[in-house]
């Protein structure tokens, strides 16, 4: 996700695309090209842990190894694989998405389609919004037909969640983010992928009410936000009403400009850049939340070659570290 822009201060209605039907692809086992980054570190600190079930998610229900990735797309639309435990980027290669409008978010469902947000940036606001879909195994983009947005669910934070452990029918869940002109983020919600339509689910509550967030799901039917206040929080969420079940604040993390979340494993991932105004040359650092221990590895990968706007891991992601 970007942040706004000094031009891009104000929500406005738009005109967005999204599905009817839902596309199935068949990515590959092994999605990526011949561009690898890699790197790591490792430095901890102690918070108050989110919990987080132990149990491996998915393993009976015939998911794709493509489905069990991580997935980030750049703000020069590059799409890429991510294999956190690993610490490798693989280049899948650069969306063909038929827009000239800017990458903005992503989420991945069960099949490992790729759910990307577009924004067109104005001098007093974002001028349009656009959901396409996304083959993972080769970066191809399907437009989907035309759906009304309503203010300020344009510019999104997404990802999917299933119904419960034992249920893997999957929602995808949307955030809208605020801005200075037109207040703060509208909360929860949800993307009716049958309707084409964004149906409000609540406000997020307590001190994180009204403060923009990216989203990311697990296999057991949780959803969790990563909060850009200071310091940043990772939140669990009611689905129901987005509520905050309980925030977790990750000290040392910076506060991003472009910033991007994803669960894999048992642990988060956190993706920021700080504004280029202060460092041009600054790609994304990669930040591990370890709930298990408390542990922040804001080493984990750092300055990685490129600006990470989104990132998506489907339900079938792991939970439990692999062995």
């Amino acid at each position: 996700m970007r942040a706004f822009s000094f031009a891009c201060l104000a929500i406005v209605g738009v005109v967005a695309c999204s599905s009817g039907d839902r596309t199935v692809f068949a990515p590959s086992v092994d999605a990526g090209g011949s561009d690898v980054v890699g790197g790591g570190g490792d430095v901890g600190g102690d918070v108050r842990p989110v919990p987080i079930p132990t149990r491996d998610a998915g393993a009976q229900d015939n998911c794709s190894e493509a489905a069990r990735l991580v997935y980030v797309l750049s703000d020069r639309n590059e799409l890429y694989s991510f294999r956190p435990n690993l610490r490798r980027f693989d280049r899948i290669g650069t969306l063909s998405c038929p827009t000239m409008m800017d990458p903005n978010s992503m989420a991945i469902d069960r099949d490992a389609v790729a759910w990307v947000n577009y924004v067109a940036p104005g001098a007093l606001g974002d001028t349009a919004g656009a959901l396409y879909r996304v083959n993972t195994a080769d970066a191809s983009c399907t437009a989907a037909s035309p759906s009304s947005l309503p203010p300020r669910w344009f510019r999104l934070g997404m990802g999917f969640s299933t119904t419960s452990a034992d249920d893997t029918s999957e929602t995808l869940f949307i955030t809208g983010t605020g801005s200075v002109l037109a207040g703060g983020s509208s909360g929860l919600g949800r993307f009716d992928i049958a309707r084409g339509a964004v149906v409000p689910i609540g406000a997020f509550s307590g001190a994180l009410r009204g403060q923009n967030a990216e989203l990311t799901g697990t296999g057991d039917g949780r959803l969790f936000g990563f909060f850009t206040t200071t310091p940043v929080q990772v939140a669990q969420l009611d689905k129901q009403s987005g509520a905050v079940i309980q925030s977790t604040p990750l000290p040392g993390v910076e506060a991003p400009e472009t910033w991007a979340f994803s669960f894999w494993g048992g642990d988060f991932y956190l993706y920021t850049a700080p504004p280029r105004l202060f460092d041009p040359t600054r790609t994304s650092n990669v930040t591990r939340y370890r709930p298990s221990d408390g542990s922040i590895d804001t080493r984990y990968m750092e300055n990685i070659g490129f600006r990470v706007v989104g990132a998506g891991v489907s339900t079938c992601a792991p939970i439990a570290p692999p062995p």
